[in-house]
């Protein structure tokens, strides 16, 4: 048998490698520089490691008549959101196409990317129908495997994780299941219908999406109160059934698009979601949040804006990543340019080129002494951060430090004459 996957990108790589140690695979992508690293094993996702790469048996392609070879294609494409918060379906279409027009007869086509319920049948099926003239379920077939993966979760990878999966008939969802099944730890979980299967993605991420709006809402209250949220949640964790959520930045493009494919399909069907809708709102407010907190922190020491220097370390959408896309990281940035604060930009992971092509924005790489740190994203290495290090980096006696994620122990910074704000 014969397996193609389309899009190598943090979901696509992890899947395409595993599935070379059992199939015999092919890796595409449109991005040729991409696959070149690759093959040269170097791990742009950061995801499966040079090791994985060196060793694995995937044949990396840029090549889509090799489309033509598989039994089964597994697309893996990015599904994001538009400036409207819209879903943007371009790539997914595109890939469908291109599949539609190099599609063996009796193939299997596997969709992984996140969608709204229905996109599948009523977006995909139709365009294959239409590009390669095949029949559905009779020339063709698709099923629905939700991706689980979880950028920088080592614990959590693509074969140990629990999958889900789905075929446009029962015998396709046995297939799909045993093709998988050979792949992972845990036997799939296998459902009645695709549609399920993308109902049941689009809420994990959706709930999450909203709990922790719940809590970033908390902190906006206990900090008018005077009450420090990590203590709070910590002292309600204690009760046996209480879910500890942490506020925070919410970006990314799960967690901060999935509910907006939720609510864009229940719109379509005259339905108004406000739960979904308030939490996002929520969420996406932090960055102008914090950013407004640094400024007014700012101010009560009596220092000028222009004058003020404020180092943010960690740009990425998550800990441990080097994907900035959707990183609510930049709404931060974007205010605090706005007001004329010199701002200064550090993280490890990010590559300059990426940040200046997509938010033209730089690593900093002459840091003076600031008046502020901001520690925007919970990187492993900060947790290491020697106090004398932290410091060394300020330039008065105020040192104000913004640790949004409670990666400190803030009683010692308090006993260090560290002024500490976080969520």
């Amino acid at each position: 048998m014969k397996v193609i996957i389309i899009g190598l990108g943090y979901v696509g790589l992890p899947i395409a490698i595993s599935f070379a140690k059992k199939y015999d695979t092919y890796g595409f992508d449109i991005n040729e520089t991409k696959i070149q690293k690759y093959k040269e094993g170097i791990d742009l996702t950061e995801e499966v490691g040079s090791d994985e790469l060196n060793n694995t048996h995937l044949h990396f392609t840029s090549n889509s008549e090799d489309i033509k070879k598989a039994d089964v294609i597994i697309i893996t494409v990015p599904t994001p959101i538009d400036k409207n918060n819209k879903p943007n379906l371009s790539d997914l279409k595109n890939a469908t196409n291109m599949v539609a027009m190099n599609l063996k007869k009796g193939s299997i086509i596997i969709y992984e990317s996140t969608v709204y319920p229905g996109t599948t049948e009523e977006v995909c099926v139709p365009i294959i129908e239409k590009v390669s003239g095949y029949i559905y379920n009779k020339d063709f077939f698709v099923g629905y495997s939700p991706e689980r993966i979880n950028p920088g979760d080592k614990k959590h990878k693509f074969e140990n994780i629990k999958k889900i999966v789905s075929g446009s008939n029962y015998e396709v969802t046995e297939k799909i299941a045993d093709l998988y099944q050979k792949c992972l730890v845990r036997k799939p979980v296998k459902v009645s219908s695709i549609k399920v299967a993308e109902a049941a993605k689009i809420i994990e991420n959706s709930q999450r999406d909203i709990n922790i709006a719940f809590i970033n809402e908390i902190s906006k209250i206990f900090h008018i109160m005077n009450i420090d949220t990590y203590e709070v949640l910590e002292a309600a964790s204690t009760k046996w059934n209480f879910l500890n959520f942490k506020p925070g930045l919410v970006g990314g493009h799960c967690i901060g698009v999935d509910p907006y494919y939720l609510a864009y399909k229940a719109r379509k069907m005259n339905f108004n979601p406000k739960v979904i809708l308030s939490g996002r709102k929520m969420n996406d407010s932090m960055g102008y949040y914090i950013a407004e907190n640094i400024k007014e922190k700012i101010l009560a020491h009596d220092l000028s804006l222009e004058n003020s220097n404020v180092l943010i370390k960690g740009l990425t959408f998550k800990e441990n990543v080097n994907d900035i896309r959707n990183s609510k990281v930049m709404d931060i940035i974007k205010y605090l340019k706005k007001e004329n604060i010199n701002v200064y930009l550090e993280d490890k992971h990010v590559n300059n080129f990426e940040l200046k092509k997509m938010y033209n924005y730089s690593l900093s790489n002459n840091i003076p002494k600031v008046d502020v740190v901001v520690f925007a994203v919970k990187h492993k290495e900060y947790y290491n951060m020697n106090i004398e290090d932290l410091n060394n980096l300020y330039d008065n006696k105020y040192k104000i430090v913004f640790d949004i994620h409670g990666i400190f122990n803030k009683n010692e910074l308090l006993e260090r004459g560290f002024e500490v704000w976080r969520l």
